[in-house]
């Protein structure tokens, strides 16, 4: 059944809205997966809070004009999948990858991070990117190490003659 021309304007739309709000975008071919693997697909992209989308691809270059994900523009060609990731940049990386170990038919064509084109073999360095609270614990371990570093300085002076009057003492005891 043909989309009416309000459809594809709502289309085009939903997906631009998403688009500008989502930190990476992967597009992937889909060819061969059966309704059972890809609802698998979307339950596990909606636990993640990724968004799964199948959407034509004039719709999709539409939809991603003017926005970070330009750049997949090219890689829009054939039956493909669009996931965008809303709350961290490899959440929809590390969906997309679990996926495709249990299920070939699944194939990453580009990766849309920064308003560059990654490769497809990128998925895995871009699953591998860490959450936000990771991130922050990463952060915050490296401004707390000069703080402990000089706490540590300061206090083996004392540390150092504690333990030469105790080894003093083990002497004429």
């Amino acid at each position: 059944m043909p989309l009416l021309l309000e459809d594809k304007r709502a289309i085009v739309t939903s997906v631009s809205e998403i688009a500008k709000q989502a930190h990476s975008a992967i597009v992937a071919d889909y060819r061969g997966m059966t309704v059972a693997e890809m609802t698998e697909l979307r339950k596990k992209a909606r636990d993640a809070g990724v968004y799964l989308r199948v959407v034509r691809n004039t719709l999709a270059r539409r939809a991603m004009t003017n926005t970070d994900f330009e750049c997949l523009q090219d890689v829009l060609v054939g039956s493909v999948v669009l996931t965008f990731s809303m709350n961290e940049p490899g959440a929809g990386a590390r969906v997309i990858s679990e996926f495709v170990k249990t299920n070939t038919k699944l194939v990453v064509k580009g990766i849309g991070l920064g308003g560059q084109l990654l490769e497809a073999q990128a998925i895995d360095k871009v699953a591998k990117l860490p959450t936000y609270l990771e991130a922050i614990s990463q952060l915050m371990s490296v401004i707390q190490a000069p703080i402990t570093k000089l706490v540590r300085t300061l206090s083996e002076p004392h540390a150092k003659l504690v333990r030469t009057m105790a080894a003093v003492r083990d002497i004429k005891e």
